[in-house]
């Protein structure tokens, strides 16, 4: 599990919720929720890469949130951020579905 910050498992787990629910309610904003899932997806073999990874990805993720947004770093440096991102994600392409 990656650092929050020193703060304890609840504490922790809150946070990476927040992270969570902040960071899909921007990816849909977008429209980009499928990409997302399936990007999401396809990067599992490199999770292994962790933090270091996010080297490469932050050029992408600074276009897309629009400047400095640690929440989304943190939660794909993170695996379990990761897999709780793809379920809310999932969760609201599905909400999207019934609505239309």
């Amino acid at each position: 599990m990656s650092d929050f910050g020193g703060l304890g498992l609840d504490a922790v787990e809150e946070q990476r919720e927040e992270l969570v629910e902040q960071v899909a309610r921007e990816i849909q904003l977008r429209g980009l929720t499928t990409p997302a899932v399936h990007f999401l997806h396809a990067s599992r073999p490199y999770r292994a890469l962790g933090a270091n990874a996010m080297l490469f990805f932050d050029p992408v993720l600074r276009s897309l949130f629009g400047g400095d947004m640690a929440g989304a770093t943190a939660i794909l440096a993170d695996d379990d951020g990761i897999e709780q991102l793809i379920d809310r994600l999932e969760e609201l392409d599905e909400e999207m579905a019934w609505d239309a």
